[in-house]
C-alpha cells in the first residue's frame, strides 16, 4: 500500500523536491530554461551572479529530479545543451507565477 506524497511529513520523500527547488537558484534556472534549450555560457548569461560550480551542482540535481534533461552534442570541442523535460516545463508554469507574485509585491527598496 502507498502512502499520498505530503511534504508536512519529515518521512516523505517529496522533500527532497522541495529542498532542489527551493534552492535560491533552480527556480531561475528552470525560467531561464523556459525560453528553450541553452548551452553552459547561456545559462551563465541568462542567471547573473550564479557561479560555474552551482550551476553545475543545481543543473546535476534537476536533472536527478526529471526536471531538466542534459544533451551531449558530441562534439569536439564539448557542447552540452539543458532543456527542461516535460515536468520542467509543467513546473516552470507554476514558477513564472512565484516570479511574478515577487516582483510585484516585493518592496521598492530605493525609497526609504
Amino acid at each position: 500500500m502507498s502512502l499520498k506524497p505530503d511534504v508536512m511529513s519529515k518521512r516523505c520523500t517529496s522533500r527532497v523536491y522541495m529542498a532542489t527547488l527551493t534552492d535560491k537558484w533552480s527556480m531561475l534556472i528552470i525560467n531561464a530554461l523556459g525560453e528553450g534549450s541553452m548551452r553552459n555560457g547561456e545559462l551563465m548569461r541568462a542567471v547573473e551572479g550564479i557561479s560555474q560550480k552551482v550551476l553545475t551542482q543545481n543543473l546535476r540535481s534537476l536533472e536527478r529530479l526529471h526536471i531538466v534533461v542534459r544533451q551531449d552534442l558530441q562534439t569536439i570541442p564539448s557542447h552540452v545543451n539543458y532543456t527542461l523535460t516535460p515536468l520542467g516545463q509543467s513546473l516552470r508554469r507554476e514558477a513564472v507565477s512565484l516570479i511574478r507574485w515577487v516582483e510585484q509585491h516585493m518592496p521598492d527598496l530605493s525609497t526609504p
